[in-house]
């Protein structure tokens, strides 16, 4: 049974080029489900990548009781001074407490070739901001100095947008910064722009904070700070992981994306199984008389199904490659911006990973197995005299 099978198998992948015109229906059907199955889910991937990439697990994010992100967190500075009081926070090489209170204020700017402003994060920090993030490095130009409207810029922000190069000044709500440097740290922050946060205090008219960013003694750290914050009758404050923090931001963006790909990818799979009927139909009603004669000669109807599975699956699995490929050539590592939970842009960019490439094989092999199907059964069940006398 099994040469049998490799015999009719043979003779059916090496009548492809034959039939060319219609193998190909399959084989671009089917590219085009997994590029747009790779691309979608690539690019919750790249997304997802990022804001994990942003958390640290020794790093405590502070938040008003209640409040699920920065953007609708406030603390007022005797609430913050408090908080970095707090036992479990780590001291810095000065002594003093490794805490940071933070502000983030929504402005715009204008992405390159566009018309129109989109929001983006300027956030205040203090000088220990960025002992508290080692992966930021500055690239290009320097730091802000404390007291002057100065402001530091992500790379993904200058990928982006437009009017943020060293030197050049940014206008928002009727004041003037200076971009004095760019910096990299490969995670969320890149769609930042970072300023002194007393001078963005006083010039956006904020009185508080809307976080304390602090470093603790790892997870024995975390619970003591936890346990003295949550005592205290003169804070309500909500206090986890940096790492958790970022996490829980993806969560409704991957269920979107996730939902996306399902429904675009049942669509066009239905319509990649239709043609790979057809396709394999057609193949099927062609090879009538040569079918029938192998079943003549001794071949079973088993060996004839085999072979015309086979067949379906090799294309199905062609074009599955092949859309994966251009899923990775055209959207790999494409540098994008959307809204994030804080409803400011979160530059990131498409992650084209193996498990996605194997998930997009998969449907692709499932999608060839369902086409070829019904016509292998046809091509076995087909009585030998009737296909005989086919013209």
């Amino acid at each position: 049974m099994l040469s049998q099978i490799a015999a009719i198998t043979g003779i059916n992948l090496k009548s492809i080029p034959e039939r060319w015109g219609q193998s190909l229906v399959i084989v671009i059907g089917l590219a085009g489900v997994v590029a747009v199955f790779t691309a979608l889910l690539a690019m919750a991937a790249g997304f997802d990548a990022t804001l994990k990439a942003t958390g640290h697990a020794d790093t405590a994010v502070v938040l008003r009781g209640g409040s699920s992100t920065e953007l609708n967190s406030g603390l007022e500075r005797d609430a913050a001074t408090l908080i970095r009081q707090a036992p479990g926070i780590r001291d810095g090489a000065d002594g003093r407490p490794m805490a940071s209170g933070e502000i983030m204020v929504i402005t715009e700017l204008m992405r390159h070739g566009d018309t129109h402003g989109a929001n983006i994060t300027l956030r205040g920090v203090e000088p220990v901001a960025f002992a508290l993030r080692p992966q930021m490095k500055i690239v290009e130009g320097r730091r802000f100095q404390p007291g002057l409207r100065e402001l530091v810029v992500g790379r993904g922000v200058t990928r982006q947008f437009q009017g943020v190069a060293i030197g050049q000044t940014l206008r928002m709500r009727g004041s003037e910064w200076k971009v004095v440097g760019v910096f990299e740290s490969g995670d969320a922050y890149e769609s930042e722009l970072w300023a002194d946060s007393e001078v963005a205090q006083s010039t956006f008219g904020r009185q508080g904070y809307s976080s304390v960013l602090a470093a603790v003694d790892g997870p024995a750290g975390m619970k003591l700070l936890k346990d003295h914050l949550g005592a205290d009758p003169r804070l309500t404050v909500d206090v986890q992981s940096e790492l958790d923090y970022y996490s829980g931001q993806t969560k409704q963006f991957r269920a979107t994306i996730g939902v996306l790909a399902g429904v675009v990818t049942l669509i066009m799979a239905l319509g990649a199984i239709f043609a790979a009927l057809n396709t394999m139909y057609a193949a099927v009603a062609a090879r009538a008389r040569e079918i029938a004669t192998l079943r003549a000669i001794g071949f079973g109807g088993l060996p004839v199904l085999a072979s015309v599975m086979v067949e379906s699956m090799v294309l199905a699995v062609v074009g599955g490659a092949l859309g994966a490929l251009i899923a990775y050539l055209l959207f790999n590592n494409l540098s994008v911006s959307t809204l994030g939970q804080n409803f400011t842009q979160v530059v990131f960019a498409f992650k084209v990973t193996p498990p996605l490439v194997v998930g997009g094989l998969v449907i692709a092999l499932a999608i060839g197995l369902l086409g070829g199907l019904l016509p292998a059964w046809r091509a076995a069940r087909m009585p030998i005299t009737t296909a005989l006398r086919a013209e």
